[in-house]
């Protein structure tokens, strides 16, 4: 056994390819594509390490072309969840005793693979999935997954690494054992970085994983499963199982040995689960740990002194990059009135001019929305913002077209709301669609604290002002509003190692993906204090006289 001290590679953000044309890696994703695109997968769960077919089959088809089938998968029920999570705890024991530098090593290894060979390939497989386009696949499915899997390693590093005082006589040290039973790790359609970090990150520190990807990502999410086998993950520390979130929940609620939930989607699924869990509490073997990043309702706020094109800017790419399904994209702006006169006829300019349409043609900036319920819920949003009820509350004046014959696709939409509390100010939409409301210059506190408590959520929030004064103000008057707050910038786009992500209230338990916040969570730690000379006698100095 090795008695090295070891220390994790240091690192550093992955670079992001730009696919310029002409350029190597350019003609390398669109093989991919072409490759993917041309064959289908039969897609199984993957339980203990071995590959299992119920019969009971999903469809992935192309968001942008319904029509296209890329694969079917095999959808888990009571039976495989069971055992899925008899192969977690087999599994446990061993991986758990696994010196942490090993399991360590499995996520760096993958990191190089899908820095490497793996990275076109999953790049490709959420682009045609997810519906994404290139820059949007690349910063998420290649490079924020490999930040992902290089600094959840030196964040571990870290946890070992801090250990209490020592008085004279004695050493005291702290352990970090991995949860007593297993975690289930519940991941979104929208981010592939996330699905891949939400069982490893529980995995990296002992813990075995029943994983249910979302069912629209389960092509991408068995590519990365793959991946993850090939960079020497044993048999059962994280189990594939996609399938209904009923089928597949409710049994993983109803076990004694779950450990811990780690969660990204829905705000009223989260809150589901945290009710399952706690009319089960008396049947678990410890408390499980939840930990979950759900909705938002993110703004951008502009001061009278802010950058119009700088505004302009982040207002298109904040709310309509990957179609606005973003847990952090902006979805309501808040434009003091002066402001608006200037940057209107930009804004309207820069949404028309987006295009919409095939992700695969690479001069496309939004593809389309992920599936039939998505497009139908956004849909209503804009037609009830159409409609007659709406009047001199709410009115469309950009974008509002939805059409669904080739893929589901609905142009990017701009609400001008007269009414703050209008629905589309106030609820999550998760779609292309930004709600504005022009506010009258002097009424700025009292905007502030409109855009404070008109909303459950607490996500992420931007501010805009070139005026210092008024960004303290702002700052301080918006503390509660977001988890990530950003100045002169979108709210979206938060890198690993620079701005750990999550938000409080009903956007979660701001548990910080991305840094050491997230992986404590998911140790228990034992205390261990050492005594080199005990006493030999139970009477104390003072008991020697009366």
């Amino acid at each position: 056994m090795s008695n090295a001290i070891y220390e994790v590679p240091m690192p550093a953000n992955e670079p992001i390819h730009g696919y310029a044309p002409g350029s190597e890696e350019r003609t390398e994703l669109k093989a991919s594509l072409k490759e993917l695109a041309g064959q289908q997968i039969e897609i199984p769960l993957i339980i203990g390490g071995k590959e299992i077919r119920t019969g009971n089959l999903g469809e992935c088809r192309m968001p942008h072309n319904h029509k296209k089938l890329l694969g079917t998968y095999h959808k888990a029920g009571a039976k495989e969840v069971r055992l899925a999570i008899k192969a977690a705890e087999q599994a446990r024991k061993e991986w758990a005793a696994m010196p942490w530098e090993a399991r360590a090593s499995v996520l760096l290894k993958a990191a190089e693979l899908l820095a490497g060979p793996h990275r076109m390939t999953v790049n490709a497989a959420t682009m045609l999935g997810q519906s994404k386009n290139p820059l949007q696949a690349e910063i998420d499915s290649a490079c924020e997954l490999i930040d992902f899997w290089r600094f959840n390693p030196l964040y571990y590093q870290q946890i070992l690494e801090e250990q209490p005082f020592s008085a004279p006589g004695m050493w005291n040290y702290v352990e970090q054992r991995p949860l007593d039973g297993f975690v289930f790790a519940v991941t979104p359609f929208n981010f592939t970085s996330i699905a891949g970090n939400l069982p490893t990150a529980p995995a990296l520190v002992g813990n075995t994983v029943v994983w249910k990807p979302a069912s629209s990502s389960v092509y991408s999410g068995y590519f990365l499963m793959k991946l993850l086998e090939e960079a020497g993950l044993p048999p059962g520390v994280i189990n594939f199982t996609p399938g209904s979130g009923g089928e597949v929940g409710d049994p993983v609620m109803a076990s004694g040995d779950l450990a811990g939930v780690h969660f990204t989607g829905s705000t009223a699924v989260f809150q589901g689960m945290w009710r399952q869990i706690g009319q089960n509490i008396q049947n678990y073997r410890c408390y499980p740990r939840i930990v979950g990043e759900t909705g938002g309702k993110d703004f951008i706020f502009a001061h009278a002194s802010a950058d119009p094109d700088a505004l302009v800017t982040a207002l298109v790419r904040g709310a309509f990059e990957y179609q606005g399904q973003k847990c952090s994209a902006a979805s309501r702006a808040f434009i003091p009135d002066g402001l608006w006169k200037q940057i209107r006829k930009p804004l309207l300019d820069q949404i028309a001019s987006i295009k919409m349409g095939d992700v695969t043609d690479f001069t496309t900036f939004m593809g389309a929305v992920i599936d039939r319920p998505a497009y139908e819920s956004i849909k209503g949003f804009i037609d009830r913002a159409k409609s007659r009820q709406a009047r001199g509350k709410a009115r469309v004046i950009a974008g509002g077209g939805c059409e669904d014959k080739i893929g589901y696709f609905i142009e990017p939409t701009l609400i001008e709301a007269t009414d703050p509390s209008y629905e589309s100010m106030v609820e999550e939409i998760f779609g292309p669609v930004l709600s504005l409301y022009v506010y009258p210059e002097k009424d700025l506190n009292k905007t502030l604290r409109l855009c404070d408590q008109a909303s459950a959520y607490a996500l992420t929030g931007a501010i805009f002002a070139q005026d210092r004064a008024a960004i303290v103000k702002m700052k301080d008057a918006l503390t509660g509003t977001a988890g990530n707050f950003y100045i002169n910038d979108k709210p979206t786009g938060a890198v690993v190692g620079q701005q750990p992500f999550g938000g409080s209230r009903a956007s979660g338990t701001n548990d910080k993906a991305g840094s050491y916040l997230n992986l404590v969570r998911w140790v228990s730690p034992r205390t261990v204090k050492e005594t080199f000379d005990p006493p030999h006698a139970y009477p104390y100095p003072h008991m020697r006289a009366k």
